[in-house]
Order: C-alpha cells, then sequence, then structure tokens
C-alpha cells in the first residue's frame, strides 16, 4: 500500500508503506521519481572488502542477512538482545497512546515491543531501508499476532530525510542502526526535528569501549564466535564487516556529543551487557 500526501501531517511521497493486514503478498511499491534516496540504489559488498562505505552497499548487505538475522541475533546473543531490547523500550519513556517511531526497525523486535508499549490507542511506525528485512517484519507481523500489532505500519524510506513533519513523535528508537548510517550528524538532526520537545531517543548498539580489554574480547567474539556461526548460513564475508564497523563507531562520550550539538537538552550513554552493547538516551 503506497500512500501519498504532503508533509500534513507527514511527507508519505519518498517511502512505501507495507501492512500486513491488507496484503498477504507482501508487494513493496516502486519508489515515485524525483525523490530516490541514495539508499536504493542496490550493489553488492565489494569482494574481499570489509569496509562497507556507502549506503548502496550497506542496503546490499542488510538485504542479504534478513532471512537469517532474527536466528543469528538469538545464537550470537544466547538471547540476551531481548533484554537488552527491553530496555531501550524502557528509556525510550513511550506511553500507552503515544505515536513513536522506530527507525532503522530491521525485522521488528523493536516495533513489535514498541506496539505492546504504547497500545491498541498508539502509533507505531517502523521504517527500515531494507526491503526485504521490512517484508520480514510484515510476515511477524501476520505470524505473531496480537490485537496491538494493528497500530504498526512498516515503511521502506531514508533515515536522512525523513518523511514526516517537525515534532510529530512521543519517542524514538534506534536497534543497531545508527552504526550503520553513513552520516550520523545528519541523522540526529533529523531525529531531533521529528521528535517533540520533551521526548527522547533511545538508541541501542555495539559499544565502542575506551576500555582495550573490552575492546579485544569484543574483537575475539566477533572472530571466533560470530564469524564462524555466520558461516554456517554462508554470511561469513558479510559478518566480517561487524568488526570495522564497531571499530568506526564513536564511543559512548562522542556519542553524546554528537546528541547535544544536534540540540538534544540531555544525553546520556550507558554502557549494558558488560561493556559490550551501548545505549544512548537523548532528550529533545
Amino acid at each position: 500500500m503506497l500512500i501519498s500526501g504532503s508533509k500534513t501531517p507527514t511527507n508519505w511521497l519518498s517511502c512505501n508503506v507495507v501492512s500486513a493486514r491488507t496484503s498477504s503478498s507482501l508487494p513493496l511499491h516502486a519508489l515515485p521519481t524525483g525523490r530516490l534516496p541514495a539508499f536504493f540504489v542496490s550493489s553488492p559488498p565489494r569482494p574481499g572488502n570489509n569496509q562497507i562505505r556507502s549506503s548502496a552497499e550497506r542496503q546490499a548487505l542488510f538485504n542479504s542477512i534478513a532471512k537469517v538475522y532474527d536466528n543469528l541475533n538469538d545464537l550470537l546473543s544466547l538471547g540476551q538482545h531481548r533484554t537488552w531490547k527491553r530496555m531501550c523500550i524502557s528509556w525510550s519513556g513511550a506511553k500507552t497512546g503515544d505515536r513513536v517511531l522506530d527507525l532503522c526497525c530491521g525485522s521488528g523486535d523493536l516495533a513489535f515491543l514498541l506496539s505492546q508499549k504504547v497500545g491498541p490507542t498508539g502509533e507505531v511506525l517502523g521504517l527500515d531501508f531494507s526491503r526485504e528485512q521490512l517484508s520480514i517484519a510484515s510476515r511477524r507481523q501476520e505470524f505473531y499476532w496480537k490485537a496491538c500489532y494493528k497500530n504498526i505500519e512498516w515503511i521502506e524510506g531514508d533515515a536522512l530525510d525523513l518523511p514526516f513533519s517537525d515534532s510529530y513523535f512521543d519517542a524514538i528508537t534506534i536497534g543497531y542502526g545508527l552504526r550503520n548510517l553513513v552520516d550520523r550528524q545528519k541523522a540526529m538532526h533529523e531525529i531531533y526535528r521529528v521528535l517533540k520537545p520533551g521526548s527522547k531517543v533511545s538508541i541501542l548498539d555495539f559499544n565502542k569501549s575506551t576500555s582495550s580489554l573490552i575492546n579485544k574480547f569484543q574483537e575475539w567474539i566477533i572472530d571466533n564466535v560470530v564469524v564462524p556461526a555466520a558461516a554456517s548460513y554462508g554470511l561469513s564475508q558479510e559478518y566480517k564487516y561487524l568488526k570495522s564497523s564497531i571499530a568506526e563507531f564513536l564511543t559512548g562520550k562522542e556519542l553524546e556529543k554528537l546528541a547535544e550539538e544536534a540540540g538534544f537538552s540531555k544525553a546520556k550513554h550507558y554502557e549494558i551487557g558488560g561493556g559490550l552493547m551501548g545505549n544512548l538516551v537523548a532528550t529533545r
């Protein structure tokens, strides 16, 4: 289902909306010409290069791992990622009746948790650049049906050019997404723009620790657990990307500074999961 209109209250012109309630075949319509973000140019990661530089390459990577993404998350974190995601939701401050956004929503874990949090009177929008991930999220919406899940819409869109009017959301979450955006500063400015004053964004991701011991342990896990496990699905090259993406990410203090420079009044980064993960909470 494609909804077009102006930015009153939202501009859906440059994105697609996938609704599991209206289509069992889950069609994703072609984007209108003239507003095609750089995201949507599809090309595979360069062979032998574990540094994914362009948004098109990152999109191709997440499309390629979509079908096993959830299984690997459970396996590699021993299920702990579900606890971390619930913490992320709690820190967002989302409550019954709120309109909320799960940015870089992937296969929908945070969006489903948000749906339960805001309830049937609330509204959840899940936005991602990966068509394959959104298709899986929409199928999960049908399969794991709960009454509150009626409030979720899936949108293929650009995190750097959000198709929403100013001060539109009561809360925003991002799970393992900010690290993969090509322009984090622009993304934070967009998040600030669409958040209501006093509202929060909660951003969960791998932690780039200032502790060399934690960093070495994190690298060991990627080399000796994550990549071998991904190899069993034929995705070792795709998951080698993790190490370089974490190395190029920001420390907790740098994330706090990024949020403050975007205009947020308060920003606090929490280390969780023994320092392997982190969650930034920023208040507009």
